[in-house]
């Protein structure tokens, strides 16, 4: 397939850039759909401020602030314990005793 180069607009800034033809290739080589909608200074930008926020860097969202537990009764014994995250109510929640029991890890 032949590329040409194209004027996109940033999202952020408003700049004009160019998505060249050499770029266009290598986007498609790695099966990305999309043109991008940052230039490349808003690009680096926002990569230099995820990996200042986020544990790790890169494309993970790991924070370093404490999860959110909730207080629950495990369906199986009883016991009071708390989860990572807002049970429902439709589904059984389990202490981390009887979810080992209920789910053993798969080895494969």
């Amino acid at each position: 397939m032949s590329y040409q180069d194209k004027s996109i607009t940033c999202s952020d800034c408003g700049a004009t850039f160019t998505f060249s033809a050499d770029e266009q290739e290598q986007f498609a080589s790695r099966g990305y759909t999309n043109e991008p909608k940052r230039c490349p200074t808003c690009r680096q930008a926002r990569k230099a401020q995820q990996g200042n926020s986020s544990f790790g860097g890169g494309n993970r969202s790991y924070s370093s602030a404490p999860r959110q537990m909730f207080p629950v009764k495990c369906a199986t014994c009883g016991k009071d314990t708390q989860v990572p995250f807002e049970p429902r109510g439709d589904k059984p929640v389990y202490c981390s005793d009887c979810y080992r029991k209920t789910n053993p890890v798969k080895r494969y």
